[in-house]
């Protein structure tokens, strides 16, 4: 690692608070909008580290921001810390373990996404002291990435009307410069109403509102040969109507992800899927609703900001993990397949290693693999300002995300480690924006050139707001 960067001693300086911080809310696991003791932490660690603290942004109260430094630009550091439901696990062991059955656990690592990005925003506004340097840092915490789309909510709100670029990471198993790709996606709840009956004396009085969920899912499933290879699809039920099969079931409810490359595409194709589920509310003589939960866009890249990152990468070299952290990453890949394994390696676009548990170098912008199947809400952000994402290693390469896997990792030394190359990639990365006005503006020519050639639409119909969670009781 070579120890250049004039934002390193300032990471340094906050380094053991943040860690702190991540182990903490690791122990806390909350879910999408419900997240109060976690936004609690950052927001004490705001105003401990002395920034404008606003809280309950954009009206959910479990999204704060942190903002300092006067004038210049506006450089935003987005962080997260929902967890996920049923992946509950001790720390450190290899071996799937819940601390509580069925319970909540941090099984994509976003106690340490926050932490890190907090960590980032300490060390630029120590750095805007110490230098003098006109601008403002502001820290994001954003609630509700798995599945609850809060950035999306907030780009509609305006939360970024004043941002002039946003940066923000990812914990991965390789490290480097997020190929901006993902896709569009959008949850929308289906439910159907139909009239009870008794199913044997009387079913011919009955309408089964069971009957048409059951219909529209074959209905999307025969779409499925019928639309592009690279859109998915899903569906769980919510409400099958009840446990008693002699009743004809007059409720039942089905939650759809619809998933495609691009806006325009996934607009489209949720007319088809809603064309369906009329089709089977007529099939079955019931009435459905259809209600929008959430919905965010696809990432939109930007070539200056990725190729700055890189350079604060390469300066940095690769995390630097020692014996004891590659011991403890090869007892987690005894628990993978060797599919996992080499599927981490295609999705960073190079050769399979043998005998390599963690990735301790950076991989080439230049290089890449397999696209991203999955969505993100930072891509809303990218589509309001230019955005750039890194990826850090910080737990076992092949380990599949949303696992108990990831959770056990959580806070390993190996993930402390990786959270705080993280903080330095972003602070300098954000270091390079405030010192160089023509990286800013090429960042900015980028990012409106990519607009004009498709305007930004946001993805959430005006009447629809966050699920928010009620505040439990203390």
């Amino acid at each position: 690692m070579l120890n250049t960067d004039p934002i390193l001693p300032h990471i340094d300086s906050h380094r053991a608070d943040l860690i702190v911080l991540s182990d903490r809310v690791w122990g806390m696991p909350e879910t999408l909008y419900a997240e109060y003791r976690s936004c609690a932490e950052h927001t004490a660690t705001l105003r401990a580290k002395g920034f404008r603290v606003t809280e309950e942004l954009c009206g959910i109260p479990t999204a704060v921001l942190g903002e300092a430094g006067e004038g210049g630009p506006v450089i935003a550091i987005l962080g997260e810390y929902d967890a996920l439901p049923g992946l509950s696990q001790e720390a450190n062991i290899a071996e799937p373990r819940p601390l509580v059955a069925g319970g909540a656990g941090h099984g994509c690592g976003h106690n340490m996404l926050g932490s890190a990005a907090l960590l980032a925003a300490c060390a630029l506004k120590d750095w805007l002291e110490a230098t003098g340097t006109p601008g403002r840092v502001r820290y994001y915490g954003c609630p509700a990435e798995e599945g609850g789309a809060a950035k999306a909510f907030m780009v509609r709100d305006g939360a970024f009307a004043d941002v002039d670029a946003a940066i923000t990471w990812h914990p991965n198993a390789m490290t480097k410069v997020f190929d901006a790709h993902s896709l569009a996606n959008t949850r929308i709840d289906f439910t159907f109403t139909g009239r009870t009956s008794h199913a044997a004396v009387s079913p011919h009085l009955g309408r089964s509102a069971l009957d048409a969920v059951e219909l529209m899912n074959v209905g999307v499933n025969y779409m499925r040969e019928h639309m592009p290879s690279s859109a998915r699809i899903h569906y769980a039920y919510l409400d099958a109507g009840g446990t008693a099969p002699n009743v004809v079931q007059g409720t039942a409810k089905v939650r759809y992800t619809v998933r495609a490359t691009d806006l325009p595409g996934m607009l489209a194709l949720i007319e088809r899927v809603r064309k369906v589920a009329q089709g089977a509310a007529l099939m079955t003589e019931t009435a459905v609703g259809i209600k929008v939960i959430s919905a965010v866009s696809n990432l939109l890249g930007n070539t200056p900001l990725e190729e700055a990152m890189q350079a604060a990468m390469d300066g940095l070299g690769g995390v630097a993990f020692d014996d004891d952290d590659r011991a403890y990453a090869a007892r987690i890949q005894a628990t993978l397949t060797a599919e996992d394994i080499t599927a981490a390696y295609r999705r960073a676009g190079i050769e399979p290693r043998q005998g390599e548990p963690l990735c301790d170098y950076v991989v080439p912008r230049t290089v890449i693999g397999d696209r991203m199947m999955g969505s993100t809400d930072v891509a809303d952000v990218s589509w309001a300002v230019p955005t750039v994402q890194a990826l850090v290693a910080t737990h076992a390469i092949g380990t599949p995300g949303h696992t108990w896997q990831i959770t056990a990792q959580g806070k390993a030394p190996a993930a402390h480690k990786g959270m705080t190359y993280a903080g330095q990639v972003m602070g300098a990365t954000a270091r390079m924006l405030f010192s160089d006005e023509r990286l800013l503006e090429r960042a900015k020519t980028d990012h409106r050139e990519r607009l004009a050639r498709q305007p930004y639409v946001c993805p959430i119909p005006d009447d629809v707001q966050p699920p928010l969670q009620p505040r439990p009781a203390e």
